[in-house]
């Protein structure tokens, strides 16, 4: 198929939606779809606007010069309409978060055109985005349009479903595999529960609840099981969350960012996985994890419970405190976690490129054909 994946942000920057786009369209590519990238963000200081090649992709830049390299144009459709009309594709996937104005540009541009379109939503929306989708859905009727919405879990799906009043599928993130299995097989240490997360240190992440909990199962547990922690990852709130870590007396180390042969590294010498975030999406780091083996800890309003069953190969908490019993459960059973390691280790996750490939190109051959509201 002729692809276009149209992301308001694209490489050089690097986040979740960025890095998501990017591998699907590797993958697709892979498989001998013709794939190309339009987006907003300028690109390196040869290219920051037009067409280049990254990755192998064609990506084409409709960028403006803005203060802080902001991704939007004031002419988003006629340029995404010209795009299309010079190099015809077969489907359009839109890749939107709660503020994507390039992305909606473009889904008008498509729908001028009358090109299939799929709309994937990477982020949750919240009571403040909500009404404001809903109003713009009643605008352009999109259910009419025969345009597929989807989003990357089913939490995300029934949260933009409230708001625009029609199905909402789901299309998750997807990982390679293979690449997260364990690099060796999992030693627990005695007395000692070693607790690993990575995320973005920002308030929306949660770090000072989530280093709360731990602390809570650290007196817990004392002082038969020693809590160790580490948080791999960098950003504004981590200045106060190494001050919240002394003043809490965590065993904890701050590695700052890390590659992901590190991260990997990282999780062969841990023991259970933790996140306290409650607007998650989906939860790479976490679906990395659990590709490697560790049992992950969630909040049950996250995304990740696409990938894990509820006392099978983690645990999915409702509040903070359940969380942190249930990370004392396991401090208390080794037998438990344990089991958890051998259920992870030895059953790779659906969520892997050949399966996501597939079930975008379900939705690609859905789109198109008008559908009736929720």
């Amino acid at each position: 198929m002729r692809i276009a994946h149209v992301s308001d942000c694209y490489l050089p920057r690097t986040g979740g939606i960025e890095t998501q786009v990017r591998s699907l369209a590797l993958a697709q590519s892979a498989r001998g779809d013709d794939v190309r990238i339009i987006t907003a963000s300028p690109g390196h200081e040869e290219v920051r606007s037009g067409h280049e090649t990254v990755d192998g992709l064609s990506v084409e830049r409709i960028a403006m010069s803005l203060p802080a390299e902001i991704p939007v144009h004031l002419r988003t459709r006629a340029r995404v309409v010209e795009s299309l009309q010079a190099e015809p594709v077969d489907v359009v996937h839109v890749h939107a978060g709660v503020i994507s104005p390039f992305a909606w540009g473009a889904v008008r541009a498509a729908h001028q055109l009358g090109v299939p379109t799929v709309v994937t939503v990477h982020s949750v929306w919240g009571a403040v985005a909500r009404p404001a989708f809903g109003a713009s859905n009643a605008l352009v009727r999109w259910a009419s349009w025969g345009i597929v919405l989807s989003a990357v879990s089913q939490v995300a799906a029934d949260r933009v479903s409230e708001a625009v009043g029609m199905d909402v599928q789901v299309l998750p993130n997807g990982i390679d595999a293979e690449a997260w299995r364990p690099l060796k097989p999992w030693i627990p240490q005695a007395g000692e529960l070693r607790v690993v997360s990575v995320l973005r240190l920002a308030p929306r992440k949660r770090v000072g609840a989530l280093l709360r909990t731990i602390a809570r199962a650290s007196v817990l547990l004392a002082p038969d099981v020693r809590v160790r922690t580490m948080i791999i990852g960098d950003g504004p709130e981590r200045g106060r969350a190494e001050r919240l870590a002394r003043r809490w007396g965590l065993d904890a180390t701050f590695t700052g960012r890390l590659p992901a042969h590190l991260i990997r590294a990282r999780f062969s010498d841990s023991d259970v996985f933790a996140q306290a975030s409650v607007k998650e999406s989906f939860g790479i780091a976490a679906l990395e994890a659990r590709a490697a083996g560790l049992p992950v800890l969630a909040r049950s309003q996250s995304g990740s419970g696409e990938f894990i069953a509820d006392g099978l190969n983690g645990f999915l908490a409702v509040d903070d405190a359940v969380l942190a019993d249930r990370l004392v459960l396991l401090g208390r059973d080794p037998e438990l976690l344990a089991r958890m390691h051998a259920v992870n280790a030895s059953t790779e996750p659906d969520q892997t490129w050949p399966k996501v490939c597939d079930r975008a190109q379900e939705l690609y051959a859905s789109a198109g054909a008008p559908r009736a509201s929720a």
